[in-house]
């Protein structure tokens, strides 16, 4: 599972989460993308269950590159505690993504194999998401 190694805060506030994405929305190693049209928190077990995905469909045969991580740590109350007492200890870890954030790329595969891959890794995630290739960006659809 994602997690950082160590953080500055260990519990940080919610935030809010407006606009659309203005860093990592450009696909920069491979030749595929797999873009983020909803924004939602997506959490480390989300992200390892796309990559599984994208690993089984194309048989180790490409390379992937993940573009999130999950940073925010998720703090949660204990169930049937009362209010007050502080806030909850950290559960677990999420990264924000925001409308046309490119969270997975893949390269080394054909376009067909791609796109399939990346539906599947898609359908793991609690957003919707969108296939995109580099060569739709470069004719600037």
């Amino acid at each position: 599972m994602l997690s950082p190694k160590r953080v500055r805060h260990r519990k940080v506030q919610r935030g809010n989460m407006p606009g659309n994405a203005t860093r990592g929305n450009k696909i920069s190693f491979g030749d595929y993308a797999l873009v983020a049209m909803d924004r939602m928190w997506i959490t480390n077990r989300q992200i390892e269950a796309a990559r599984i995905a994208l690993n089984r469909h194309i048989k180790r045969g490409g390379k992937i590159w993940i573009r999130i991580f999950p940073d925010k740590p998720f703090s949660k109350k204990p169930a049937e505690t009362r209010m007050g007492k502080g806030k909850g200890a950290p559960e677990y870890w999420v990264a924000v993504v925001k409308p046309g954030t490119i969270m997975f790329e893949l390269g080394g595969v054909d376009r067909a194999l791609a796109e399939e891959a990346m539906h599947l890794a898609g359908s793991k995630l609690p957003i919707k998401t969108k296939f995109v290739a580099r060569s739709d960006f470069e004719l600037g659809a």
